[in-house]
């Protein structure tokens, strides 16, 4: 460690930037642990002359230094401990390597210094809130601040009445055909436990916008925390995804009913359905993380203000200060990938279900497999008709105004959960006789 001492002894220069520092202070810790480990080796070499001088050729052989300098030898001949003693340099050097980034985080988050390039993939991740200033102070954004329908905001309380409404037709419509589903051992069918599973996932798409949403119709705009909107951003998009994942998994389940009626107890057993429930979970969970990562990688410096009812991914990364192509770009391949094969794998089973059903001899036999099925048709035709009318007029309808894509933002995600459960009680006619008498039952 040389070099710096001239130039502070010579030239008089004490700066020194702080990546420099940082390396120079690793290496000295490294070298510092690596001289320890030798000057040990060296007193295990005269113990072993002194006091074991015939065993010396046999126990410091040229193989046995070779595998002790690897390890940075702490003079211990059985393998086991050198493996115990690999471990204890390299745990010392990962914690001083960890807490080296993490003082770089906290000096970064205080004064506002950009990150290297050298650790600039690691630090991404870690995200800041603050901005930059050549002084350092600081602004945070804690909070982002919701306003609603931009350019209604005097006719919001009308707004709410009918999501309002529709919230309370979807809680109660959901909930209802998850009690019938669950109190009917004779629905506990894979068909059923599907449509179970969809009222679960809309009760909690609903719960997760609606309740935030009315609070801004009725009482203006309102802060949310930082936490809280990226909280409320992962629900949303992984709650949309697992809904696409239930339809295709319905899709299927009506596939094998009318294409393979024969192996329909073999293949939808009890553990493929678990197995389906928890794969479509892992999805969600596995598509929307990294979406959440590459927002806290941006830096917040213009604006805390979201023009929107709930917070979702491209809404807070707009208002970031540096490029959000990353984000732009992972947000329109894992839609096209997730949501837009899904609708393919769908249009492509419902494709063969009808090709299916027109062979069958009998009209009769058409009409009951069509019926069927014909709720399931109408549910994927709102859900993805509004979801991929929302995404593309977000982002190529320029001119389209700006409630209009709020509003619909909104719709896409509320008007399924509203109108499945109707669906299917009107066109299911065993979920229609299971709700009233579930409904009618003496209390």
């Amino acid at each position: 460690m040389v070099p710096p001492c001239p130039q502070l002894f010579w030239f008089n220069v004490p700066e020194i930037d702080f990546d420099p520092c940082l390396i120079q202070m690793f290496f000295i810790h490294v070298f510092n642990f690596i001289e320890s480990g030798i000057l040990f080796t060296m007193v295990f070499d005269h113990y072993v002359t002194v006091f074991n001088p015939l065993r010396q050729t046999t126990v410091l052989m040229n193989s046995t230094i070779d595998e002790m300098d690897s390890v940075t030898v702490l003079g211990i001949a059985s393998r086991k401990e050198q493996f115990k003693a690999l471990t204890c340099v390299f745990h010392n050097c990962a914690v001083l390597l960890v807490c080296v980034l993490l003082l770089k985080v906290s000096i970064i988050h205080h004064c506002g210094k950009h990150v290297p390039p050298m650790v600039h993939i690691i630090m991404d991740y870690f995200g800041y809130l603050s901005v930059t200033t050549c002084n350092y102070t600081s602004t945070h954004f804690t909070a982002f601040l919701l306003t609603g329908v931009p350019g209604l905001e005097d006719f919001q309380f009308w707004i709410s009445i009918p999501f309002s409404f529709m919230y309370f037709l979807a809680m109660i419509g959901n909930g209802l055909v998850m009690a019938v589903v669950a109190w009917d051992r004779n629905l506990h069918e894979p068909m059923y436990i599907f449509l179970a599973m969809l009222a679960i996932n809309d009760v909690l798409l609903c719960t997760v916008i609606v309740p935030k949403m009315l609070l801004i119709f009725w009482q203006g705009p309102s802060l949310s925390t930082f936490p809280a909107c990226l909280t409320q951003m992962f629900f949303v998009h992984a709650l949309f995804l697992s809904e696409s994942a239930v339809l295709l998994a319905m899709a299927f389940d009506r596939y094998v009913a009318i294409c393979a009626p024969l192996h329909y107890a073999t293949l939808l057993t009890g553990s493929l359905i678990s197995k389906v429930a928890l794969t479509l979970v892992a999805r969600s969970v596995a598509v929307v993380t990294p979406g959440v990562l590459l927002i806290l990688r941006l830096h917040f410096c213009q604006s805390n203000v979201i023009h929107h009812t709930y917070c979702e991914n491209m809404g807070i990364a707009k208002l970031a200060c540096n490029s959000i192509t990353l984000n732009s770009i992972y947000g329109l391949t894992a839609a096209l990938l997730t949501t837009g094969l899904d609708f393919v794998f769908i249009s492509m089973s419902y494709w063969v279900i009808l090709r299916t059903i027109f062979q069958l001899p009998s009209w009769e036999a058409r009409t009951k497999a069509f019926g069927t099925c014909g709720a399931h048709i109408c549910v994927i035709l709102i859900f993805y008709t509004l979801a991929f009318f929302s995404f593309f007029t977000h982002r190529f309808g320029n001119h389209v105004p700006r409630h209009a894509l709020i509003l619909l933002a909104n719709l896409y995600l509320l008007v399924p959960p509203t109108m499945n459960p109707i669906i299917y009680g009107v066109k299911t006619k065993v979920i229609r006789m299971r709700v009233l008498g579930f409904c009618n039952q003496p209390k």
